[in-house]
This record gives C-alpha cells, sequence and structure tokens, in this order.
C-alpha cells in the first residue's frame, strides 16, 4: 500500500460483488471469485471480467492470487451453520469451504503476503451451530492463521428497512498495531448481544488472549423508509387478485389483522411485508409495518417475500419485486440484475447489505490501515 492509492483487497465467495460495493471507490479489488455460475454472470455484468475467477476455493492456490492486499474478504457459505439449514455445521459440504479459505490464507502468510485484515461474514447462527464449537473452531484457525479477532452482529435495519442481523468477524494480522479510535474494553450491546458475548466466552485461553473488543462507534440514524423503496409500476411482477389478496389475509391472525387494521387508519400510504409460516401445523401469514423482513434466497415459496400495500380500505399484495430486493440491499438502481426472477431475487436474497460494508469499512477498516500507512511513513523518514 503506498500513500495515495487506493486499499488493495481480495473478494471470496463474491456473489454479485456486494462487498465491493460497499468498500467503495478507495479500494481495489485484486481478485474475486465465486463457484456460481449465475452469481459470476452478475459480478461480469457489474464489474467486469478484470481478476474474477469463477472457481471452486478449494481449486485455488496462490499462485492464483496477485499481490499482497490489505483485506481479505470472506462471506463464505451460511447453509450449513444456519437454523434453516441442515445443521451440518463447519464441516459441511457448503460452510466448510471456510477451510480451503483459510489455507490459502496461510500459504500466503508463508510467502509474506498475508493480507493485514481479513473480514469473515455470516448468519447470526452461525454464533450458536453445534453449541458455539463451530464459532471456536473458526477461532482457532484464525490464530493459527496468525491473527487477532473480534466480532459484531450488525443489522441492515440501522441502514435500510430490512430487518438483518449478520456476524462481522475482522481479524487484524498479530505483527499490526491498532489505533485506539477502533478498541473498547468490552462489549457494546449494539454490536455484541448476548449470543455474541456467551461465543466468546467459550474460547480458550490462547483464544480469548488475541479476541478484540470493537468499537465500530454508534450506528447513523436510518431516514429511509420501507415504503421510499417502493416501485410504483414494478417490472416482471403482477399485483395479486383481489382474491389472493383476500386469501392472504385470512391466513393472518387477529394480531396480525389487527395490524392491516391500524395501517388502514393511518392517513397515509403504508407498506408492510408479509411472509409465510407455518405455526403448530397451520400455515399462517405474518406481517409488519414497520421494516421488511429478512430477505431470504427463494427456496420455495415461502422465502419470497409478499409485500401489502395499504392505502386507507384499498388493500393490494403481490411479490416483492427484485428492483425492491436490491434497493433493501443498498444496492443503487443502476445496479444490473438478472432478469429471472428467481435468479435476481437469490442474488439479493444471499447478499451482503452494502451500506453495512460501507459503515465498517470507514469506522474499522480504514483507520486500521491508514494508521499501518501512518507507521511505515514514520519508519521510511526516519
Amino acid at each position: 500500500m503506498k500513500e495515495g492509492k487506493p486499499f488493495e483487497f481480495y473478494e471470496f465467495f463474491a456473489g454479485g460483488g456486494m462487498a465491493r460495493a460497499g468498500l467503495g471507490e478507495g479500494w481495489h479489488c485484486l481478485f474475486a471469485n465465486d463457484s456460481d455460475p449465475k452469481k459470476a454472470k452478475s459480478y461480469l455484468e457489474n464489474w467486469g471480467a478484470e481478476h474474477f475467477v469463477c472457481a471452486d476455493v478449494q481449486t485455488l492456490t496462490t499462485a492464483d492470487l496477485p499481490g499482497a492486499p490489505a483485506l481479505s474478504w470472506a462471506s463464505f457459505p451460511c447453509q450449513d451453520l444456519s437454523l434453516a439449514g441442515a445443521g451440518a455445521g463447519l464441516y459441511g459440504q457448503r460452510s466448510g469451504t471456510f477451510w480451503p479459505f483459510l489455507d490459502l490464507m496461510s500459504n500466503l502468510r508463508q510467502e509474506g503476503r498475508a493480507p493485514h485484515l481479513i473480514v469473515l461474514e455470516n448468519v447470526y447462527g452461525a454464533l450458536r451451530s453445534h453449541g458455539g464449537t463451530d464459532f471456536v473452531a473458526i477461532a482457532e484457525g484464525l490464530v493459527a492463521a496468525g491473527y487477532r479477532f473480534g466480532a459484531m452482529v450488525m443489522d441492515a435495519v440501522h441502514f435500510v428497512p430490512q430487518s438483518r442481523p449478520r456476524l462481522f468477524i475482522v481479524c487484524v494480522r498479530q505483527d499490526i498495531e491498532l489505533p485506539n479510535s477502533v478498541l473498547q474494553t468490552g462489549p457494546d450491546p449494539v454490536w455484541h448481544p448476548s449470543a455474541l458475548m456467551d461465543a466468546a466466552a467459550k474460547l480458550s485461553p490462547a483464544e480469548s488472549a488475541q479476541w478484540i473488543w470493537w468499537n465500530p462507534g454508534a450506528p447513523p440514524y436510518r431516514t429511509i423508509q420501507f415504503s421510499d423503496l417502493i416501485e410504483e409500476e414494478p417490472e416482471g411482477i403482477e399485483w395479486h387478485t383481489q382474491e389472493t389478496t383476500r386469501r392472504l389475509l385470512e391466513m393472518m391472525t387477529e394480531t396480525n389483522r389487527a395490524k392491516v387494521r391500524q395501517a388502514q387508519m393511518a392517513g397515509h400510504r403504508m407498506v408492510g411485508g408479509v411472509y409465510r409460516r407455518t405455526r403448530q401445523g397451520v400455515q399462517r401469514a405474518e406481517v409488519r409495518f414497520d421494516v421488511a423482513g429478512c430477505l431470504r434466497t427463494p427456496v420455495g415459496g415461502s422465502s419470497r417475500q409478499t409485500i401489502l400495500l395499504v392505502e386507507g380500505q384499498k388493500v393490494r399484495s403481490r411479490l416483492l419485486s427484485p428492483r425492491e430486493a436490491a434497493r433493501l440491499m443498498g444496492l443503487p438502481d443502476s445496479y444490473k440484475l438478472p432478469k429471472n426472477y428467481n435468479e435476481a431475487y437469490y442474488l439479493a436474497g444471499d447478499g451482503l447489505a452494502v451500506p453495512v460494508v460501507r459503515f465498517l469499512a470507514q469506522q474499522v477498516l480504514e483507520p486500521i490501515l491508514k494508521s499501518v500507512k501512518g507507521h511505515r511513513s514514520k519508519k521510511e523518514a526516519a
């Protein structure tokens, strides 16, 4: 890293490049990869083919990785760690790809090219997967690879109108001196909920000695509302018939119907997000009007979010459009989405909330890297 140059990074499990979008113009991608051809197509359409490799991480070697990056970002697959997954954990076929990624980082260390920082992103459930042993295994692997680390749970709801808590593990090379601005002496309930504190308490003394309580500062005040993101004339999706909307309302419990009645009395347009869930063997429709529910990948119709648009006594419903899903992830309308509905929704539901990445970079990653630059400049001057 030279003064005045962008920070260089790798983007593993890149999907549609949402980490890249969040890092922004002050960052330069040296290498990106994903094994899904459909996601790769979206990445190429939005970011170009330079430095992108569509391949399983297990097939990569350090010869495929150019330069010595400041950051290596890895949003490794969550399916085996998720509460909705099969419970295979960190050694499952999908989430287990963490290990070949870590092997690459360890091999870069042996070559003197270890990234200053590693960021791992995954679902909240990773903290409790297999009773917390998967989180402990991640910690052991990171320390063995030469990194100190700390974790935060960052909810996208602070930035966009979507409830989306995600785990971010920020790792720093053990030889790097950290600025005080990114550190705190203990947990902050905004970023370190009880599940994270419980996970940290399970670490061995060796891993606990390398633990860091990160301080990203206070979250911003969100001004954008769910209704602000709704398209007047959505593409690729149709409004439901009145009969379909009526059946949707009939699937609600009295508590949820009361929410709809309250929205009808609001005096202005209200937009709610609806998910179908099975409760005690009965399929129910549950609605919330404050923010959208967490976007998911559309594996089956129940995972696709429906919106309920309420204008006085008029109530309409339809599926969330692909562009609306992208907006809920903080992607600009200039971002090119797949034409196929499910592919576009999957890309968004499996991605990163862009403004969360920007906040993390601004508050933690960039101050560390600027401090590294400052120390180097002083040594060179001496």
